[in-house]
């Protein structure tokens, strides 16, 4: 009998599309519009749509994964299951890394935006609050943190969608089109240039979705739910996207938008002023997509942590379930301290020349990179070594869907590791680090 912990199946579809699209729907608030300042806006949505058809070959292959082996660790049980352990530890360290050090990130951002409001409260303060206030809730149950989670995602969906009726009125394509290939109205060599780039930004409207995977031990019927939720999903957020991208770009002059972290409040002021209260209520509402990423991510590193403790690659007091609320609580403080420690070091940490957030975000793509490519690899390698394995979802377009996605990572590798190459070399040396104390560890056990 299998005496491990495990999690309580309770998540219907639509939480899971809940977590699916809340993961990532900060992304279409800010972080996305920097693209613009080295593609322009012609140059950037042809490497959106780039970036969008590797997400969704991507879901499409790593949905028969994820419903083959619903598993808490997700990438982590895949890749052990096809390469054993040197493989389970890559994705799993990989993903770790994606979803441990997004969340700072988003809550610096939303200690901003609060610090806007309440001057007297200082960012930093608002961000480990937020990242605290979500613990707790996470920690209460995964029915509570799941309801929560969709609830959240709807509302930031309705404001995404008020501001594209807002700022309708304004909307030129004219100006949308103008000097969009990175600054010229004509494609040239050169924009290939801007283009690749800008890569990192077109990943960040997608970044993390795969998280559904972390509650595919949560599912009910995980072969029904999962792959409604995926597809769903990233229909939703692409969407979006796109919708964001040519209101924001069609109310003025694009060039205004591209290097500042509120393009959203700043489009909508060209249209309505700065003192409507359409604005005023687009400020306050954004904290919702902001919120509903950090809470989803909170949720998937706990899971991450959870799993490779369950199996071996992390203290075993990792995978401690609350007797009661039956949610990996031990799991959930340990990111959270991590996460807050990086919020307090953000100011007096610095690589490459830049602010330890913007590092950790780089670092979050590089892990989701990585993740992404090892699981595409355990997709064909179990498609042979495991021919029988139950598949209630088999990848669509196979072997085309991986293949696609695995140019695409190359590619998206290419780009972050070449304009980022000292947080890349400390990304390989940690992972180094992290698997020689693994085998130190085994072997002191042993």
């Amino acid at each position: 009998m299998d005496e491990s912990p495990h999690l309580k199946a309770s998540l219907n579809t639509w939480q899971l599309w809940g977590i699916a699209v809340g993961l990532v729907i900060s992304g279409e608030y800010f972080g996305w519009s920097y693209g613009w300042a080295s593609a322009g806006t012609l140059g950037f949505l042809v490497t959106t749509v780039f970036v969008a058809t590797m997400y969704t070959a991507f879901i499409f292959s790593f949905t028969e994964l994820t419903t083959a082996i619903p598993n808490a660790g997700g990438p982590f049980a895949y890749a052990q299951r096809a390469f054993g352990e040197f493989g389970g530890y890559i994705a799993g360290a990989s993903t770790l890394v994606e979803f441990v050090f997004a969340p700072p990130a988003i809550a610096l951002a939303i200690g901003a935006y609060l610090n806007v409001q309440f001057p007297s409260l200082a960012p930093k303060h608002a961000a480990a609050l937020a990242y605290l206030l979500f613990m707790v809730i996470n920690i209460m149950g995964v029915r509570i943190a799941a309801s929560f989670e969709l609830l959240i995602t709807i509302l930031a969906i309705f404001e995404l969608l008020v501001f594209m009726a807002v700022v309708a009125p304004g909307f030129h394509l004219s100006n949308f089109l103008s000097g969009g290939w990175a600054g010229q109205n004509h494609f040239s060599p050169a924009t290939l240039h801007g283009m690749f780039i800008a890569v990192p930004f077109a990943i960040w409207f997608f970044l993390a979705i795969e998280g559904v995977a972390m509650a595919a031990e949560e599912a009910k019927r995980p072969s029904h739910s999962i792959p409604i939720a995926y597809i769903a999903g990233i229909a939703t957020l692409l969407t979006l996207a796109l919708g964001v991208m040519f209101f924001a770009g069609a109310v003025g002059d694009w060039r205004i938008l591209s290097n500042i972290n509120d393009p959203l409040p700043q489009a909508m002021k060209i249209v309505v002023g700065s003192s409507s209260g359409w604005l005023h209520m687009l400020v306050w509402l954004g904290l919702f997509g902001l919120i509903a990423s950090l809470h989803g991510i909170i949720f998937g590193y706990s899971r991450q942590i959870f799993a490779l403790a369950r199996a071996g690659y992390l203290p075993v007091i990792f995978a401690t379930i609350h007797p009661q609320l039956k949610t990996p609580w031990i799991a959930i403080m340990a990111g959270g301290i991590v996460g807050i420690a990086a919020i307090y070091s953000d100011s007096w940490i610095s690589i490459g020349g830049q602010p330890l957030t913007a590092n950790i975000v780089t670092m979050s793509v590089l892990g989701a990179l990585v993740m992404y490519a090892i699981s595409m690899l355990a997709l064909f390698r179990l498609r042979k070594s495991e021919p029988q394995l139950e598949r209630p979802f088999r990848a669509r377009l196979y072997p085309y869907a991986p293949i696609w996605t695995l140019v695409g990572v190359a590619v998206c590798l290419a780009s972050v590791v070449y304009y980022n190459r000292t947080i890349s070399l400390l990304f390989c040396v940690l992972l180094f680090l992290g698997y020689l104390l693994l085998r130190v560890a085994r072997r002191i056990a042993a």
